[in-house]
């Protein structure tokens, strides 16, 4: 590769062209987009992060319902903020690995039934005093309780007994699990001074950032913490985030210079946002799903075969191709995909209008059904639902359309109404979004699904060390919530950020949600 490009990759990593600009004059040379780019990497990695500055981001999600108590993140906006303050004992790297956060290492006893966790000697909270294990202790005591409103509880609900002793944290399992480590990943568990017990809301943490202005909703401020542990991340001095639940103006706030990045850019325009000087629009497929939830337990989703007149009901090939413009691929009714680590397939359901009147005809149900949708659920829920009112109508039945207002969709619709447009972000192994979503008795479980044999296998599937046979209880699992549970799942999304060329260090290889796992203010950096 000439040595221009060598030189030219240099000086995008120190910010003084942009990405663009280089990619341009490499196609010039007759250079590969793959080959540049490997090239620009490195070069970003050799020059390393700068230090200083602000980062703005334009992030969707935020209400003014919102709180910084960890236990009640339920959108993108709050769990960032989560990130900025904030640390778990564990976090999902590169290629769904672990990282050490409060943890530095851990370890489980041969059948996965006791785990230890090793707390970072000297870490400390931002408020300068020292994290214990009994803080650590204090925090999953929080989450764990039968009173709290934790997202987390669902997984807490498994563990027997826990202990601190000394610098070790020690947990013991009502039954063995052998991905406990990537449960302790779960944004809820942010480790607190005492837990969280006594101000849940004080938004104390690890992190590499203090809040300094809030204003849920609308727009919070975070400067470095200056008593943060890890020199890897934290880079710049300021981070803005900026709540901006509309698409258009999401992205108009990119192209402006108003925010350096923003998180789901619409499939719709993403290839035309990709055209504009000085972006970059990166796509990421994973675990997230866009869905139609209904609950179980309230009438008329309480009728199994109304549940399956929907499911027969919907296009889901139609949606993939309307809604996601090619940056995502087919749903089938179950939260899992090809990005879990033990997936096998199961048959795909098809649209069939006959089928789906059929089992209407059987529930005896008259009259339509209602779905409540919005924006801020997932992008083009709106248009998503009207196709699904399409479709639905050419096996005579009626599905009545109700739009609700994006700010407090999250507490006032979500998980209460029900039958209504949603998405989750999906988790690194199975037992963690089964376990957040599907158990019968975790807390955001939005379907209100239980079912006993689903909840016998998920235990059993915990301690089975053999990778074939814990496989083949997955796709029970699968298959037992496909036909029996109140997710109708037509899609999984790609993540889909727009960048600007002045931000350096971002990663691709981040695993989990968008914005590099939302983690992207606090380790990518201000390039020049």
């Amino acid at each position: 590769m000439s040595r221009e490009l060598e030189f030219l990759s240099k000086q995008v990593a120190f910010g003084r062209i942009s990405r663009r600009n280089f990619l341009g004059r490499a196609a010039a040379l007759g250079v590969t987009a793959v080959s540049a780019n490997a090239l620009l990497s490195s070069a970003v990695r050799a020059a390393g992060p700068m230090k200083g500055g602000t980062i703005k981001v334009g992030i969707e999600g935020g209400s003014t319902t919102d709180t910084m108590d960890p236990a009640l993140s339920t959108n993108n906006t709050s769990t960032m903020l989560l990130r900025l303050w904030g640390e778990p004992l564990v976090e999902l790297g590169p290629n769904n690995s672990l990282e050490g956060r409060v943890a530095e290492s851990w370890s489980g006893s041969a059948d996965a039934s006791v785990w230890t966790f090793k707390i970072r000697p000297d870490i400390t909270f931002s408020n300068g005093k020292t994290v214990t294990a009994e803080d650590v202790k204090a925090t999953m005591e929080r989450h764990s309780g039968e009173d709290t409103k934790s997202g987390a509880l669902g997984i807490m609900r498994s563990i027997k007994s826990m202990k601190a002793e000394g610098n070790d944290f020690i947990v013991e399992l009502a039954d063995p699990n052998a991905d406990l480590p990537y449960l302790m990943t779960d944004y809820h568990l942010i480790i607190q001074p005492n837990g969280g017990k006594d101000d849940p809301n004080a938004a104390i943490g690890t992190g590499p950032y203090v809040i300094k202005s809030s204003e849920p909703g609308v727009r919070f401020v975070a400067e470095k913490n200056p008593n943060h542990w890890d020199s890897s991340q934290g880079h710049v001095d300021t981070v803005e985030m900026i709540v901006i639940n509309d698409d258009t103006a999401r992205v108009a706030a990119l192209q402006s210079g108003q925010v350096d990045m923003i998180d789901r850019v619409p499939p719709r325009t993403a290839k035309l946002v990709s055209r504009a000087p000085g972006i970059t629009v990166y796509s990421k497929s994973g675990p997230g799903h866009y869905v139609f939830i209904m609950r179980c337990d309230a009438a008329p989703f309480d009728n199994s075969d109304l549940r399956m007149a929907l499911k027969y009901g919907i296009n889901r090939q139609e949606m993939v191709d309307k809604i996601l413009f090619g940056y995502g691929s087919l749903g089938n009714d179950t939260p899992i995909n090809a990005s879990y680590p033990l997936f096998t397939p199961v048959e795909q359901r098809e649209y069939d209008p006959d089928k789906a009147a059929f089992h209407f005809k059987k529930s005896g149900h008259e009259g339509p059904v209602l779905l409540r949708t919005s924006d801020n659920s997932f992008p083009g829920a709106p248009d998503a639902s009207a196709l699904f009112q399409q479709s639905l109508d050419k096996a005579g039945i009626a599905l009545e359309i109700k739009r609700e207002p994006n700010d407090g969709y999250w507490s006032e619709v979500w998980n209460k109404q029900p039958f209504c447009t949603s998405y989750w972000s999906g988790r690194p192994v199975q037992d963690q979004m089964f376990s957040t979503a599907y158990l019968s008795t975790a807390d955001w479980n939005d379907t209100a699904f239980k079912n006993e044999q689903f909840d016998q296998l998920l235990v059993a599937a915990r301690g089975e060390l053999d990778d074939a046979k814990r496989k083949q209880m997955y796709t029970d699992m699968s298959e037992i919530l496909r036909n029996d549970g109140g997710l109708i799942c037509p899609m999984f999304n790609d993540f889909v950020d727009g960048v600007s060329d002045k931000v350096g260090g971002w990663d691709e290889k981040t695993s989990g949600f968008g914005l590099m796992n939302l983690y992207a203010p606090v380790k990518t950096w201000v390039a020049g």
